[in-house]
């Protein structure tokens, strides 16, 4: 407008022209002003968003942009006892006036001036709807300000889009707008259900919201309520001859304990807000999410109880999610203990949340391995001390916090047992960087750094993941490597990026379902993974089954991730602030509660067991007995192998280690041989060996001792001396049961307990059977 009249008083003309055209611009100015106003240009856009869980279960609601909790309903759909009640508190001739109510004003300045002071007010519904629609100071002019826009109001708006409007702002306490959302908030009804009693105590909040605060000011607001209910008599919405209004009034109403709306999930309902907000998608309220509401509860509770178990080791926070495999709907979402305890930082996502993914990552650079060729099924893995040269920096050596090695370990045993060293190897024949391709491809957005940055360790998890990103991934799985997307909600379903249809069209589904199936075989073996866990951990559960768990660097951080036929299941267990736990790892960190939350879902029903590799076969394989391989075989299982082979395996009778076990095995053997104490060298404490039918006078299990020379030896067997002459070494026909071996030579003795079960006659999840005990031997 400035350059406009700059523009004209430059022109060299008359004044008659310059003044009409000034004269039209100051009218296109004010116009606006003049012009009604209708419904539609006060339309309530900033509204908060309900949420129901997939039955229609409410879950809450949260504030609008400004922190405003608005509700919007028309007014049909609102209790006629809420209609009558806020007519007759604040304007009981609002159908009858205008945009003033003359006789209400001659009333007040009568009173105000035989008082010579104000008494009572004149606004009407519609000057108070004005005022919310434009607050201006209580002064003359402030009130001409809210008189013009009543006018205007009342030119382009009937009676009940007014009255709709006005009841949709009410404040009704604290940053709760509308009698939709009071109901909601306070009585967890919509409004349309208000009965008298709960009608007129909301329509006495507006008055004056502080000082009929229904939590602090009771009896104040029991008055407020006491005058309307006689105003109601008055206008007749109450027949003066009833005791109605008694009744009402003496009437027990609660209001609920007012926790900003949320019943339950509500670090998910502020993701999927914020997730609808960046999409722009139409906000249909409530708003049918898959959440489960009971199961969502039940997981909550889990949460808070394995954390409060966890507390004297230094815990103090956890997050888990639990996803429908078939569909990919999430139906439980608990990003933190209590959201509520800003103390403990409870707003904190850790669903969301970025952390160090321990061992969780090293399923897929084995199947990408597989995938490519680069391994086989039957792959030996050297799972010994290697050193990795890296510029600019020390000389990486992986170790498992123990810094112990096995030596020769088959594929299955190393990713069961989240073997460091052998998952850096396989790293190192796929390469950082194709490994970081696939990664990006299974969903993981948030590894945008270098294959440079970060290495090696990648596979250790060096880099960081959301625990939503691992689920998700853990869901490829589960689907043997038909990806598909998180699903959250059946209505105003947020759309995925561009980069996300690209990714999931281009990866889903993988050409070789074969070897997702052989990766859940072997997370779903308890006895390939038993050197690490033993053979009956918390990660067990008594229907098929595929797990991992994972730990970060100093203890920082626990995952379990795992899956049945038809759940997902990942659960973080740690601290937000950072600061590292107590003899915690991921068995007995996260693992625990992800066992409860599994248990829970398949109480009903078991779910259907895991296909087996398909076009792999099985064969029986001579486990390596302790940490180097020996001549005779101690027990034989089952491993898959390719077609291919077979042949290549049949003709092997001898395994021979190369030159790079030297070094190993020279350790091992001086650690073996030197001791100068009594020590049993076979069995290991917490083997377990395998016992087919048929093979009872067959299978021998070699006891044998080191550490002494001449010395007589006594062996006991579950408390009974066996009757031998053997000293060193002898042969025992295995039998099923638990065993407790003990050597005794003058005072020096050594004792180790192991097992014997049957195997199966067609063994389909058996994999290593010589397990150790479950001490942690890694950072599994």
């Amino acid at each position: 407008m400035k350059l406009i009249l700059r523009a004209l008083l430059k022109i060299k003309h008359s004044s008659k022209i310059i003044l009409p055209v000034l004269l039209i611009c100051l009218i296109v100015r004010l116009l606006p002003y003049f012009a009604p106003i209708r419904a539609a240009d006060i339309a309530q856009n900033q509204l908060a968003m309900q949420f129901s869980d997939r039955n229609g279960l409410p879950l809450g609601t949260l504030l609008t942009r400004d922190q405003e909790h608005t509700s919007v309903v028309p007014l049909n759909q609102v209790s006629p006892q809420f209609i009558h009640a806020i007519l007759a508190a604040e304007d009981g001739s609002f159908y009858h006036h205008g945009a003033l109510d003359m006789k209400a004003v001659i009333r007040a300045s009568k009173e105000a001036i035989h008082a010579k002071r104000i008494i009572s007010g004149a606004s009407t519904i519609t000057m108070q709807l004005a005022r919310m629609l434009d607050p201006v100071p209580r002064n003359f002019s402030g009130k001409l300000s809210e008189i013009w826009l009543s006018w205007r109001l009342t030119a382009g708006m009937n009676k009940d889009e007014i009255l709709a409007a006005y009841i949709n702002r009410l404040p009704m306490g604290g940053n709760i707008y509308g009698v939709e959302a009071a109901a909601q908030t306070y009585f967890s009804i919509p409004a349309s259900e208000l009965n008298l009693a709960q009608a007129t105590l909301l329509a006495a909040i507006p008055n004056n919201p502080t000082y009929f605060n229904p939590y602090e000011r009771w009896e104040r607001l029991k008055q407020r309520q006491k005058y309307i209910l006689n105003r109601m008599i008055q206008e007749n919405y109450i027949s003066a001859s009833s005791t109605i209004a008694a009744r009402t009034h003496t009437e027990k109403v609660v209001f609920q304990s007012r926790q900003r709306g949320i019943i339950a999930a509500p670090h998910f309902l502020f993701w999927l807000a914020n997730q609808l907000s960046q999409t722009q998608t139409e906000k249909n309220s409530p708003i049918r999410t898959t959440i489960n509401r009971p199961l969502q509860q039940f997981v909550e509770a889990q949460v808070q109880q394995v954390i409060s178990l966890l507390a004297t080791n230094n815990v103090h926070d956890a997050a888990a999610l639990v996803i429908d495999n078939r569909t990919g709907e999430v139906l439980a979402y608990v990003g933190s203990p209590d959201y509520f305890n800003e103390v403990k930082l409870g707003r904190n996502d850790g669903v969301q949340a970025l952390r160090q993914p321990g061992s969780t990552l090293k399923p897929f650079i084995y199947e990408l391995a597989l995938e490519k060729n680069l391994i086989r099924p039957n792959t030996i893995l050297a799972d010994i001390p290697a050193h990795y040269a890296i510029p600019g920096a020390k000389l990486y050596s992986p170790t498992d916090y123990t810094e112990r090695f096995l030596g020769p370990v088959r594929v299955r045993i190393a990713l069961a047992n989240s073997l460091n060293v052998p998952a850096v190897r396989v790293l190192e024949k796929v390469g950082v960087e194709t490994f970081l391709e696939r990664l990006h491809q299974l969903g993981f957005e948030h590894l945008n750094q270098t294959p440079e940055h970060y290495g090696l360790g990648l596979t250790l998890g060096s880099g960081e993941v959301s625990l939503w990103e691992l689920a998700h991934a853990y869901l490829t799985i589960a689907r043997q490597g038909d990806a598909t997307p998180l699903v959250s909600t059946f209505s105003n379903l947020p759309l995925p990026s561009r980069d996300a249809i690209n990714r999931v069209s281009a990866y889903s589904p993988l050409a070789k379902h074969t070897i997702w199936q052989l990766i859940t075989n072997i997370l779903s073996d308890r006895h390939a993974r038993a050197t690490a866990f033993g053979v009956d951990s918390v990660l067990n559960l008594p229907f098929a089954s595929a797990v991992k768990t994972g730990t970060s660097s100093n203890f920082r951080d626990t995952w379990t991730v795992g899956f049945t036929t038809d759940y997902t299941v990942a659960t973080w267990v740690g601290n937000f602030n950072g600061e590292p736990m107590r003899q915690v790892s991921g068995v007995t960190g996260a693992a625990p509660l992800w066992n409860r939350i599994m248990l829970h879902l398949h109480e009903h029903q078991e779910p259907a067991g895991f296909p087996p590799p398909e076009g792999l076969v099985q064969l029986p394989i001579c486990a390596i007995s302790g940490l180097q391989p020996t001549p005779a075989c101690t027990s034989v299982v089952q491993e898959y192998f390719y077609p291919e082979d077979k042949s290549n395996y049949e003709g092997e009778n001898q395994f021979n280690l190369p030159p790079e076990y030297d070094e190993w095995l020279a350790k091992q053997q001086q650690s073996n041989f030197t001791s100068t104490n009594l020590r049993i060298l076979s069995p290991h404490h917490g083997d377990l060996f395998l016992l087919y039918p048929a093979e009872e006078a067959k299978q021998k299990l070699e006891f044998k001792l080191v550490g002494n020379k001449s010395a007589p030896v006594e062996w006991w067997l579950n408390g009974e001396k066996l009757d031998t002459q053997s000293a060193n070494s002898l042969f025992w026909y295995l039998r099923p049961g638990n065993w407790t071996l003990e050597a005794r030579s003058g005072e020096m003795s050594d004792k180790v307990s192991f097992q014997v079960e049957l195997a199966n006659l067609k063994p389909t999840r058996r994999g290593f059977s010589i397990s150790n005990s479950p001490v942690k031997r890694n950072r599994p």
